[in-house]
């Protein structure tokens, strides 16, 4: 118990005369308070920082792969917009604008009187409006035989301007004859909207 007689008798004031053993205990103290601090001060925010900085480094990283096949494939994707802005113009083409729709139901009716087909209603309703295009529907009913109407849908299909054939329905009297009912479709362009 030697030690705690030294430890007793040190003074403060005066190091030179501490017992060695206290002199290792107290620097050991110092440097654990000077590394826990210099940890806690300096070193901890500094990693804190890294890890932040790491994380924006991944992200950007990802950002950079994602870019740089866009930039890799901007040629593709170009070379697909003037195809996609192509495809559009012809479909676009394939819509009469309101001045044609006329002409388009005179030869819907050429074609059902060419087919040799009686037409009993003939009956345009009110447009549809949609993004760019507008929607008449045409509800008619005709008569005549099978082939005549099978022709008459075919000569529906082939026609320049978007035309469809929708909610049909077919009845025969005894004498064979076919009334159809359905409603057709015809789409014009709204010029001012693209």
């Amino acid at each position: 118990m030697s030690w705690l007689a030294d430890l007793r008798g040190v003074d403060i004031n005066d190091p030179a005369e501490w017992p060695p053993w206290f002199v290792v205990v107290v620097s050991l103290l110092v440097c654990a308070a000077l590394i826990a601090g210099g940890w806690q001060f300096l070193i901890r925010d500094q990693r804190l920082s890294l890890e932040h900085e790491r994380a924006h480094e991944a992200e950007l990283r990802r950002t950079f792969t994602i870019k740089k096949g866009m930039v890799v494939n901007l040629p593709a994707y170009r070379a697909q917009m003037v195809e996609i802005e192509t495809m559009l113009a012809d479909l676009v083409q394939q819509l009469p604008d309101s001045s044609e729709v006329p002409s388009l139901l005179i030869a819907i009716t050429e074609a059902g009187a060419r087919q040799g087909l009686e037409f009993v209603v003939f009956d345009p309703q009110e447009q549809e409006l949609g993004d760019f295009y507008s929607t008449l529907p045409i509800l008619m009913e005709v008569k005549g035989g099978y082939h005549q109407l099978a022709n008459f849908i075919s000569d529906l299909a082939q026609m320049p301007r978007i035309v469809t054939v929708g909610d049909m329905e077919i009845t025969a009297d005894e004498a064979g004859v076919l009334t159809s009912s359905l409603v057709v479709k015809t789409y014009s362009y709204l010029s001012g909207d693209l």
